[in-house]
């Protein structure tokens, strides 16, 4: 939407109501935007052009205040055409470097990420879990429990370390474990994570079919070890959902009751997300944008992250309508940028 289409005093008129109800977050009447807009017009002025963007569907009035607030199409134009995006601040950019660590497992970046954007921008932050496809397995180690236990110790992408007991039909004496791990390093070592869990279903068959006990019994360690990633529910990790309840009205918190459910059901946020991963930077869904009704009254504002490579998901920051733009663009910006950085490292 370009500013091409109202006139540049009605673009004055509409940044200014729009940032005064970010701050605010109440209707702006004409009183105030001739106070602030800095303008050499009338109020009776003001009230026209403020006419003239309501019946075009940037503005809309409260039934119970002669101010106006903003529509999502009234935001969608303040955003594209009218925003002044703020520079992120030191103390901000110090944060994400120190926690976004390269050190760090993909599992504790993704966490930390999700933690920071909530905290910096006092809205809800989220980043979904890395893809499947991007989990590469490393190294493989079978360890003797007492019983027919066995500690796994699992090494993904490089550094990230995955401990986990297994129950075998067996037990197993250290050599034999021992064995069995040097077989699967030799085999599946540096290969996606659910290729591996293919081929080892496959070739257990194989196994099978072929009476090579030793090499079934390796296999069905190595299937019972990478069993659990199946059992993986958390699709995105989330932060800080408790901060969309400050200052809600209760016409709000009965919508926010909504959201919530839609958070727990994941489904339509997990569209919103898998919309956002297909695209390029940062990526605005203002209200009935989304295409999905809860969001009605919240933003999205996401970027995806890679590897330097691809593409391994996104993060973002939920929040009201009228969240302070200027300052979440860069910080969701910056934190993917930095994301990135410390998984490709």
């Amino acid at each position: 939407m370009a500013t091409g289409e109202i006139s540049e005093r009605a673009s004055v008129l509409l940044k200014t109501l729009v940032e005064h109800h970010i701050r605010d977050g109440q209707p702006v009447g004409s009183s105030t935007l001739m106070r602030s807009a800095g303008l050499p017009v009338s109020a009776a002025t003001i009230r026209n052009v403020m006419s003239d963007l309501e019946e075009r569907g940037y503005l809309h009035s409260p039934h119970t205040s002669s101010g106006r607030v903003p529509t999502a199409l009234g935001y969608r134009l303040f955003v594209d055409s009218l925003l002044q995006v703020q520079p992120l601040e030191e103390q901000a950019v110090l944060a994400l470097r120190a926690e976004l660590n390269p050190d760090k497992s993909s599992t504790e970046l993704v966490q930390a990420a999700s933690l920071l954007l909530s905290n910096i921008t006092a809205q809800a932050g989220l980043v979904t879990v890395p893809r499947q496809e991007a989990n590469q397995l490393r190294q493989v180690e079978f360890l003797p429990l007492s019983g027919e236990r066995v500690l796994v110790i699992l090494v993904v992408n490089e550094r990230e370390v995955q401990n986990r007991i297994i129950h075998t039909r067996r037990a197993f004496t250290e050599a034999e474990l021992r064995a069995a791990a040097a077989m699967v390093n030799q085999r599946y070592a540096g290969q996606p994570l659910n290729q591996v869990k293919g081929r080892i279903l496959q070739e257990m068959e194989e196994a099978r079919s072929q009476i090579d006990s030793y090499m079934e019994a390796a296999l069905d360690l190595a299937n019972r070890a990478l069993e659990q990633d199946d059992k993986k529910e958390d699709e995105y990790v989330m932060a800080g959902e408790s901060r969309l309840l400050g200052g809600a009205t209760v016409e709000e918190m009965a919508r926010l009751r909504e959201l919530f459910d839609s958070f727990e059901q994941k489904k339509d946020l997990l569209h919103l997300l898998e919309r956002s991963t297909r695209a390029e930077g940062v990526q605005i869904f203002i209200g009935e944008e989304s295409g999905f009704e809860v969001f009605g009254n919240y933003s999205v504002v996401t970027a995806p992250y890679s590897d330097g490579a691809k593409t391994l998901g996104v993060l973002g920051v939920i929040g009201p309508t009228r969240m302070a733009y200027a300052e979440v663009i860069p910080i969701v910006d910056v934190t993917a940028r930095m994301l990135s950085s410390a998984l490709s490292a």
